[in-house]
């Protein structure tokens, strides 16, 4: 069994499709689309599309719920929203609000979140310091206190935070699939995860591939007057 995993494309077509090249020459039985779709920039439409042809089993990310939320509800966002509306077929709105929180896939052995199982909003693999302290890494007792709701579970994926991350315990696995696009700590490539069952254990490949940021920011500046911020960070992987 061989599962692809995908997050947070963020709107970024030429990202994805570099991600879809790579991902296709591995064969995979599956395709999971762990959310945040569209709220980019570098031609949303055409990452809508790419994903719609997938067919992949796919969660809701937090950024579907601004997505398809009501504009008079929005605050900063409200401008996007209201470009990104103007790009993306009317259909989307409704598929996307109604994608779940969490799905299952091989059995119930892998789970699919954005974020935490709870909540698109919360990062599953980090946990609040204590006394106002800033997130920390959850510790392996702390994530599998979490999926104690989803027994039979052997491993656990979400994307959200942009940060590629792997800890295990007790034989289940808990996998930060980092991001397709958008990326925070200064290397652009594009991210995505395969799982693989061998022999009755899961293993886990962290994939990153090089594609032409260069031509999806320019995109983003010809395109959307307010895109600035997302172009530098396509070319640099640094969050400005």
């Amino acid at each position: 069994m061989r599962i692809a995993v995908i997050s947070d494309v963020h709107g970024n077509r030429f990202a994805l499709e570099a991600v879809l090249e790579d991902l296709r020459a591995q064969s995979p039985d599956l395709i999971a689309n762990l959310g945040d779709q569209v709220f980019g920039s570098a031609d949303p439409a055409g990452a809508y599309a790419l994903q719609r042809e997938l067919k992949a089993t796919e969660v809701r990310g937090n950024t579907e719920d601004m997505y398809t939320a009501d504009l008079n509800d929005l605050d900063n966002a409200r401008s996007q929203v209201e470009w990104l509306r103007g790009q993306l077929p009317p259909e989307s709105i409704s598929y996307l609000s109604g994608l779940p929180l969490t799905q299952t896939l091989a059995d119930g052995e892998v789970l699919l979140a954005h974020g935490s199982l709870t909540s698109a909003w919360e990062p599953l693999m980090f946990t609040a310091g204590m006394g106002g302290k800033p997130s920390r890494l959850a510790n392996p007792d702390e994530l599998l206190a979490r999926a104690q709701a989803f027994p039979g579970t052997r491993v656990v994926v979400v994307g959200h935070t942009h940060r590629e991350h792997l800890s295990s315990q007790h034989g289940v696995t808990f996998i930060n699939a980092g991001s397709v696009s958008r990326q925070m700590h200064g290397d652009p490539a594009a991210r995505w995860v395969l799982l693989e069952k061998r022999a009755g254990f899961w293993n886990v490949s962290f994939r990153r591939l090089q594609y032409d940021w260069d031509s999806a920011a320019r995109w983003i500046e010809e395109h959307y007057p307010e895109g600035g911020a997302e172009a530098r960070q396509l070319r640099t992987g640094l969050l400005s």
